[in-house]
């Protein structure tokens, strides 16, 4: 075998693998809790955008959540294996949801934490311009946690 062909198929593998977090969470997933039943609706994601109650935002993953951090933000036992990342975006404060809620209040939503397994899905969305931290101690007393929402496959 050609040692160029090789190594450029060893290189896609590495890359298709290096990303498994982001590529769970793409497609479209039901509004499961009750929050996001009254509030978000059905979301759907794709590589540069997220979806929510028919407007896009942007997104960019800034970094996949280590386990500990999943288990701090989604209270999920940090054993139970899936894949969380960060996002960043923005979402005006002025943006109405389904029946006229918000998403953080009047303050832009900046931050997506987003947790899935198997075909359950957990987002929680920030506001703020500083990167939120997960612990419990911080989640405990942050008052830039805007809500977190469950949906399914």
């Amino acid at each position: 075998m050609n040692k160029g062909l090789l190594l450029g198929a060893a290189l896609g593998l590495s890359l298709a693998c290096s990303m498994p977090g982001a590529a769970q969470e793409k497609g479209i997933w039901r509004a499961a809790s009750k929050t996001a039943k009254s509030i978000t609706g059905d979301v759907a994601f794709g590589d540069e955008r997220i979806s929510i109650y028919f407007s896009g935002y942007a997104i960019a993953q800034i970094r996949p959540l280590t386990p500990v951090e999943i288990g701090a933000a989604f209270d999920s036992d940090s054993t139970a294996g899936g894949s969380g990342n960060l996002y960043r975006l923005s979402i005006p404060g002025t943006k109405k949801f389904m029946h006229g809620t918000t998403m953080c209040g009047g303050e832009e939503t900046q931050w997506l934490a987003t947790y899935s397994v198997g075909k359950s899905l957990q987002m929680s969305f920030f506001s703020g311009a500083t990167m939120p931290v997960f612990t419990p101690e911080a989640l405990g007393s942050s008052t830039n946690l805007c809500g977190t929402y469950s949906y399914v496959r």
